[in-house]
């Protein structure tokens, strides 16, 4: 592989991981967001010094938002 074209991936990378960083934290003074992981049906568990959680609503709430959003994208792009 060129190292031109290594760098420039590198780079692009790295600007994704910026614009990623930055989604995420303006998804942090969303309200109704800091309630994810939280929610009544995630399971948390603890014992002595093991701890295990599973955000299984969470994580079903998340995918239903993606999925319909996602859907919405590619109609609009479609058109």
């Amino acid at each position: 592989m060129d190292l031109n074209i290594l760098g420039r991936l590198i780079v692009f990378l790295g600007l994704g991981l910026v614009v990623l960083g930055g989604v995420l934290m303006l998804f942090a003074r969303v309200p109704v967001l800091k309630n994810l992981g939280h929610l009544p049906g995630d399971i948390r568990y603890e014992s002595g010094s093991l701890s295990c959680f599973f955000p299984i609503v969470s994580m079903i709430i998340i995918s239903i938002l993606l999925s319909v959003g996602l859907n919405l994208l590619l109609r609009l792009l479609n058109r």
